[in-house]
């Protein structure tokens, strides 16, 4: 049978977090996401990452206690979450990550949307592995 469908881009992930305001504070003032949209009285939080939303989940607000456990140490809420970050200069973007207090893990080669290139992991405050990739090697 045929797949009536096409798959474009990620749409959006959702993250389940403990601290909304720093979450916020991460992805808008370290990596450029810009709010979009907030509801209050559900717990959510929607915002921009280019053509895909990071919608963030207060664990303590409606949506959010609907997930079982808060995320720790023992179990995290995802593995990671990649975003194609151009242009890609290590050096400029490990210095703002660094100027921010952001904790740096692995950079290395990667296979991605794209091909194969550059890949900066990083943790937010909660400590979500976020991917920042570059575009294809040549």
């Amino acid at each position: 049978m045929r797949i009536p469908f096409t798959l474009q881009r990620l749409d959006h992930v959702v993250l389940r977090v403990r601290n909304i305001a720093a979450m916020q504070a991460f992805y808008c003032d370290v990596l450029g996401c810009t709010v979009e949209r907030r509801q209050d009285d559900i717990g959510l939080l929607q915002l921009r990452a280019g053509d895909s939303l990071i919608d963030l989940v207060d664990v303590a607000g409606e949506l959010g206690r609907q997930g079982g456990a808060t995320p720790g140490a023992e179990g995290h809420n995802m593995d990671h979450l990649c975003v194609q970050a151009l242009p890609f200069d290590r050096a400029a973007i490990e210095a703002h990550l660094r100027a921010h207090g952001v904790e740096l893990g692995e950079f290395g080669s990667r296979y991605g949307a794209l091909g194969q290139g550059p890949s900066q992991y990083l943790f937010d405050p909660e400590g979500n592995r976020v991917e920042l990739k570059g575009p294809p090697a040549g």
